[in-house]
């Protein structure tokens, strides 16, 4: 039973949306994509209509993280999931090491230690909310990690290890990070990332931003004996990009969602403008669980505490399923903690769409409810 607390009108935010994925959608983008009417959904990706659209979103991605010489912009349709079986199978050459750091860390090593045509890779784990460092062994050539693990909400920086095989590749996860961490892809020979969170799309979609020493390894594999299905073969997915399609049929409104965002991203001031935004968010957050009696961050680090994604213990005393119930009563939604960590947790997205004045909005509105708890 929900409690009787009502909260004041004044004390809620403008928007009450703060799901971890999917993520905010602006208003905005919605009534954009309304408004194509006939002239986009329901046409053929190989035409025109979706064709300009690809190649637009690839521009946009290219300006947006200035893309170094020779990065080339990959989209395939299956999302992050799909991702990693693609790395698994096209950029993965005889073993990887992977930073295991909280659930979603942990699926790409699955997938990689499931494959039987690679060696047992090397893991180097840490608790949820710790961050661990790549360490460099010897034979091998793909290094893993998230750029912020959206399950316990630690981030880590993009820098390509030392010490590591000359030949070696870094494939960093940006799932959540993308658009509101800072990033030079310079570092990394893939970043990839999906378009339900930071990018404020749907979902169903990867995008990789890959070095040509990437592209490199992607088609060395493909030549090779090694069976690879056709929905995972990168690179019958980088000879699509180069065309402005996709293999598959991908979701049009995801397309077009990602293209209205990063417009707007771009009018912004492009990522230090985002980041800008996420910085402003996750201060007002963490600054109000530093204060707060009943609260603390769950990343004991400030370091590695994520601009996009805020973790928040609660109190023993004060239930993280009732707060939330009193929160989505008055419409403040899915600020949820990732359901296998198990903790009295809140889970703020604080992606690059959600206001920063929202996230400073739903302070007030937690103590309100806590001190009525």
């Amino acid at each position: 039973m929900v409690p009787d607390i009502r909260i004041p009108a004044d004390l809620l935010p403008a928007d009450g949306r703060f799901g971890s994925g999917p993520s905010k959608v602006r208003p905005q983008h919605l009534d954009a994509l309304a408004a194509t009417g006939t002239s986009l959904m329901g046409t053929s990706h190989r035409q025109a209509p979706v064709r300009s659209l690809v190649a637009r979103l690839k521009e946009q991605l290219t300006t947006f993280f200035s893309l170094p010489d020779g990065y080339e912009v990959v989209l395939g349709v299956g999302g992050s999931t799909a991702f990693w079986d693609v790395a698994t199978h096209g950029l993965v050459e005889r073993r990887s090491q992977h930073l295991v750091y909280g659930e979603f860390t942990g699926k790409f090593a699955t997938a990689a230690t499931a494959a039987p045509w690679l060696e047992e890779p090397s893991l180097v784990r840490g608790e949820p909310g710790t961050l661990v460092a790549p360490e460099a062994v010897a034979g091998v050539d793909a290094y893993a990690w998230a750029h912020n693990e959206t399950s316990t909400g630690v981030m880590a920086p993009v820098l390509r290890p030392a010490g590591v095989d000359d030949d070696a590749l870094v494939l960093v996860d940006a799932t959540s990070g993308a658009a509101g961490l800072p990033v030079d892809v310079a570092e990394a020979d893939v970043y990839y990332f999906a378009p339900q969170k930071g990018f404020a799309s749907d979902g169903g979609l990867w995008v990789a931003l890959m070095s040509p020493r990437a592209v490199e390894r992607a088609y060395r594999i493909g030549a090779s004996d090694r069976h690879v299905p056709a929905f995972l073969d990168l690179p019958t997915a980088i000879d699509n990009a180069r065309k402005d399609q996709t293999y598959n049929t991908p979701a049009l409104a995801t397309l077009f969602l990602m293209s209205a965002q990063l417009e707007w991203m771009l009018d912004l001031g492009g990522l230090d403008a985002t980041v800008a935004r996420t910085t402003a968010s996750s201060t007002a957050l963490y600054t109000w669980a530093e204060q707060a009696t009943w609260a603390t961050p769950f990343v004991t680090d400030p370091a590695h505490r994520s601009l996009v994604v805020g973790t928040v213990d609660l109190d023993p005393a004060v239930d993280c399923d009732t707060v939330l119930a009193v929160l989505r009563a008055h419409g403040v939604v899915d600020a949820d903690p990732y359901r296998k960590l198990g903790r009295n947790q809140l889970r703020v997205a604080m992606f690059p769409a959600v206001d920063p004045d929202d996230v400073a909005a739903l302070t007030r509105c937690l103590d309100f409810v806590a001190e009525r708890l």
